[in-house]
């Protein structure tokens, strides 16, 4: 089968993607829109679900996580098994305090909690913005949240200078609660930091706000996505891990044709664990089978027919850290995506299901590569294993290989997104 995508447009609209989507509520904003645009039907979880064969859906929950699929065409329905792909759509970051205004030595500063393992250094000395959802409640008496996104500079997490800790380059470590407030201004009097969300949004936003009730919002680097290279290799970006697995998959979903039944499932809290009611180990994939599955008698023998592909990245060899691999397991970028294999589980691929990889891959034209962590280093883990823990579906772990894993900005290779979103269009038309 011949690909319908194209690695130029691919890439190019995978760097709009980007830097639309600074938080997980953006993310699956921008979806919507791509979703929307292909012609699937929104279905609110509220409501009451009548699905047409062949046609296309989408249903998100808590605006962070987002279900996409196709009602098979065939008269059998979802008896041939299911198709799935998993990705989440969160990333290590700083988010603000519930009553984070600071003021010290007359700057004002916002408190910040560390969410996920955040590679900390690259944070500082960065043009930083500041985007997520805020919840009001309007002068009609209604309560709405919004999505916000300040789209500028404002605030700068500025490093001690060199002369006052001649150790930096050798012994600094980073204190999260002291260390990383962004200064965002300076003031005589503390700031309400509502009140300033509450003028940001009534400039950008046709409402009546009568006061802000809560908020989730995040810390962001203003650096556009961008192909870096002397022939542009790399795609180089924030959020990479994982806004760049939720775009392949989508835009593999997309241009594959009606037929089986094809999901996309992209859940938000896996890099705090997954358990969350978005998130992979809660009951939003469970719970979607409930209502598209309904007869258990036939859903445990359509789930073991079934594949789903747990897509997201893995760790490239780093040619200046190259002894922190596995010699004969450290994926090169632009060579093809990964399998990533655990002998103790924190990866579900087992011999069967990368063996189907593997197949979909060669169908593709698409090498492949393999990953196993140093026999004397952790391993980490991904949405993989516990969907396969939840509903026991054959699941194989991949994803594309880059560097500086959950830094503010990160590295992975301009032909590998394209590459497996072929693998994902030839697992949903197979």
């Amino acid at each position: 089968m011949s690909s319908k995508l194209n690695k130029q447009v691919f890439n190019q609209q995978l760097l709009s993607f980007l830097d639309a989507s600074p938080t997980p509520f953006h993310a699956v904003k921008s979806m919507r829109c791509l979703l929307d645009d292909a012609g699937f039907i929104f279905l609110d979880e509220s409501s009451h679900w009548n699905l047409e064969a062949g046609k296309g859906y989408y249903s998100t929950r808590n605006g962070s996580s987002i279900i996409a699929w196709r009602q098979p065409t065939d008269s059998h329905g979802f008896e041939s098994g299911i198709r799935f792909t998993g990705a989440h759509t969160d990333s290590p970051c700083l988010k603000v305090k519930p009553q984070p205004e600071l003021l010290k030595q007359g700057y004002f500063q916002l408190g910040v909690e560390v969410y996920g393992g955040v590679l900390l250094n690259p944070w500082f000395d960065r043009d930083l913005s500041l985007a997520g959802r805020i919840t009001v409640k309007q002068t009609s008496g209604d309560i709405k949240s919004h999505l916000i996104d300040f789209q500028k500079p404002i605030a700068i997490i500025p490093s001690l200078a060199i002369h006052l800790d001649r150790e930096a380059n050798v012994t600094r470590s980073i204190n999260a609660q002291t260390y990383l407030p962004p200064i965002v201004g300076q003031a005589t009097e503390k700031p309400d930091f509502r009140e300033l969300l509450k003028q940001q949004l009534l400039s950008t936003t046709d409402t009546s706000i009568e006061q802000v009730l809560d908020y989730e919002l995040a810390f962001y680097d203003c650096q556009k996505a961008s192909l870096v290279g002397l022939d542009e290799n790399f795609i180089v970006s924030a959020r990479l891990d994982n806004l760049l697995s939720c775009f392949i998959g989508l835009q593999a979903l997309l241009v594959s044709t009606s037929g089986a039944g094809q999901v996309l499932i992209c859940n938000d809290h896996e890099e705090v664990g997954s358990a969350s009611a978005c998130g992979a180990q809660g009951p939003m994939l469970s719970q979607w089978l409930d209502r598209v599955l309904p007869r258990e008698s036939n859903r445990y023998a359509i789930l073991a027919n079934s594949l789903f592909i747990s897509a997201d990245n893995a760790h490239g060899i780093h040619p200046n850290f190259a002894e922190r691999h596995d010699d004969n397991h450290g994926p090169l970028l632009n060579q093809g995506p990964v399998i990533k294999v655990n002998a103790n589980q924190r990866y579900a691929s087992n011999s069967e299901t990368s063996a189907q990889f593997r197949d979909l891959a060669n169908r593709a034209g698409v090498k492949v590569q393999s990953f196993v962590v140093r026999s004397d280093q952790g391993c980490g883990s991904t949405i993989g294993p516990i969907v396969a823990t939840e509903t026991g579906i054959p699941t194989v772990d991949v994803g594309v290989p880059q560097f500086a894993m959950h830094s503010i900005r990160e590295t992975a290779g301009a032909e590998d997104a394209f590459g497996l979103a072929k693998v994902l269009e030839q697992h949903y038309q197979s």
